[in-house]
């Protein structure tokens, strides 16, 4: 049985706004990195997406303190933390649990199914969030463990931890 997508919001937070905002400035270094490299190993991405390159996507794991705002052109690529309060307009929302999203990235979880059980819920422009998923799904190898390994041991060892963390006691054994 699902649980469903359920939304954190600021107040409920830790410190609400004061919390998101620090998150998003510990993250912001991290995020301009891994796009710039994505960007650059993955080209095909963006042709990919055809006319949605320009399209403003709002990524929404429900269980971190703050939103991605994705913008996947690659004349002025953008890929950033917001804080929940301040989100931008987006033409796409893509809204699941932090590693549900991670996974998607990967084509380790199936969006439909996802979709269809309510973990995720995707509103706005649905023909540019499929163009965005067809694009991930195209790139040989594991974007999550690309991104990892740009941190070395330590980034690895941070997304074995993450999966362990989020990966039900049932499929562990």
């Amino acid at each position: 049985m699902s649980t469903g997508v359920h939304t954190v919001s600021p107040a409920r937070l830790p410190g609400g706004g004061v919390v998101s905002r620090l998150a998003c400035a510990v993250v912001q270094p991290i995020l301009s990195r891994v796009v710039r490299r994505i960007a650059a190993r993955h080209p095909s991405l963006f042709a990919r997406l055809g006319p949605h390159q320009g399209t403003d996507f709002l990524i929404d794991p429900v269980d971190l303190p703050f939103a991605l705002h994705l913008r996947p052109d690659p004349g002025a690529l953008l890929f950033r933390a917001v804080p929940r309060d301040a989100v931008p307009q987006a033409g796409a929302v893509i809204r699941g649990r932090f590693l549900l999203l991670l996974e998607l990235v990967d084509s380790e979880e199936d969006g439909d199914a996802a979709f269809f059980s309510r973990d995720l819920e995707v509103t706005g422009d649905t023909e540019a969030v499929v163009r965005l998923r067809n694009a991930l799904d195209d790139v040989d190898g594991s974007i999550a463990e690309e991104t990892a390994a740009m941190f070395g041991p330590p980034g690895r060892a941070v997304l074995a931890r993450l999966r362990r963390a989020y990966t039900p006691e049932m499929e562990r054994t």
